[in-house]
């Protein structure tokens, strides 16, 4: 009896003692492995906190009165944003304005030096002079060097701003349509934005879904601000391929000197480049229906920075890497773009590597 009592005990205590061993065998394992994992999770975590603070560091911008939009009594163009509108104003303001001047000034003259001077009760005998080959040569003459004169610098304008964007530029892709805007930025993860203008309190709806006036803090003016903006960043050349899903469309910008229309079945190219960060409004400007008037465009310029944070506001957004290290005269006439130029050294360097 005490011999299988002592058997027993024994029995138990052998099992208590593999059951201590084996949890702290298990613990032994565990630790390391828990351990690791931590570890392995701290940058993770740390990279979704950091994507989480800059997706929600994104506050859309205040338009600036006057800036970027039409003014009351304005009879001029509106104060340019690029170097491209800078030059075209400059050709409007100092080429176009003194030569219509100077050829109104002087019909205005001769037509009061004829009704002062050949009226009948002065000139009872009038001249029957059929020809003069030196007026003949002036008037010829001088109307073809103005023409010259607004060609060269219009031209040289219409080349600039048609220069292909530099490889390697951002590309949004702009589509019309009755009566509102889809941008989609195929760079930075194919998501894209519709675009309705707000509605005017105790109008109808213009659009399904649009947020009534006063509903978000960056409300701008009547009939041009818009829900959702399309946000670029400022200081690069952006590739716009501008299409419709429609009728015939036109996306005008008059503050960056931008206009190109968006026609069904065909994608038109330009280059847009915003030099200051601010918010740029423009319409359609080709007639498209009984709304045509209710689809504005908001263009909203952010440093680098700050719209990679609104990219990642968007579901499957991402980064697109390096900005273009292009500036607006880098594809001017007679200039390699940037992006084409630095494509050769790549190459031979990646041949010499073979």
């Amino acid at each position: 009896m005490n011999l299988g009592k002592t058997a027993r005990a024994a029995s138990h205590t052998a099992k208590a003692l593999g059951l201590s061993l084996g949890s702290i065998m298990a613990a032994g394992v565990m630790a390391p492995q828990a351990a690791l994992a931590a570890a392995a999770s701290e940058p993770a975590a740390a990279a979704t906190a950091d994507a989480a603070a800059s997706a929600g560091s994104y506050t859309p911008m205040a338009p600036t009165p006057g800036i970027g939009m039409p003014v009351d009594s304005g009879i001029g163009f509106q104060q340019q944003f690029s170097k491209l509108g800078e030059y075209g104003e400059w050709i409007h303001n100092s080429v176009l304005l003194p030569i219509i001047a100077v050829i109104t000034v002087f019909v205005l003259l001769l037509l009061v030096v004829i009704v002062v001077r050949f009226n009948r009760r002065a000139n009872p005998v009038p001249s029957k002079t059929s020809h003069n080959t030196l007026l003949e040569v002036v008037w010829t003459l001088v109307p073809v060097l103005v023409l010259i004169g607004i060609a060269v610098p219009s031209i040289d304008l219409l080349a600039k701003q048609y220069k292909p964007a530099p490889k390697g530029a951002l590309t949004i892709k702009v589509t019309g349509n009755q009566w509102f805007w889809t941008y989609g930025y195929p760079d930075n993860g194919e998501f894209e934005v519709v675009s309705n203008m707000l509605n005017i309190p105790g109008q109808p709806t213009i659009n399904n879904g649009v947020r009534e006036v006063g509903s978000e803090p960056w409300d701008g003016p009547s009939h041009l601000e818009v829900d959702n903006r399309m946000v670029v960043p400022v200081g690069e050349p952006i590739r716009l391929q501008i299409t419709a899903s429609d009728v015939i469309h036109s996306f005008a910008v008059p503050s960056l000197w931008f206009k190109l229309d968006a026609v069904p079945g065909r994608i038109n190219e330009k280059v847009l480049f915003v030099e200051k960060p601010g918010v740029y409004y423009g319409q359609c400007s080709e007639l498209c229906g009984a709304k045509h008037g209710y689809m504005p465009i908001a263009v909203e310029a952010l440093p680098r920075d700050k719209y990679d944070a609104w990219v990642l506001t968007h579901a499957g957004g991402k980064i697109d890497g390096q900005a273009t290290a292009a500036s607006e005269t880098d594809y001017l006439p007679g200039e390699e773009p940037a992006g084409e130029a630095s494509e050769a050294p790549a190459a031979e360097a990646t041949a010499a590597a073979e």
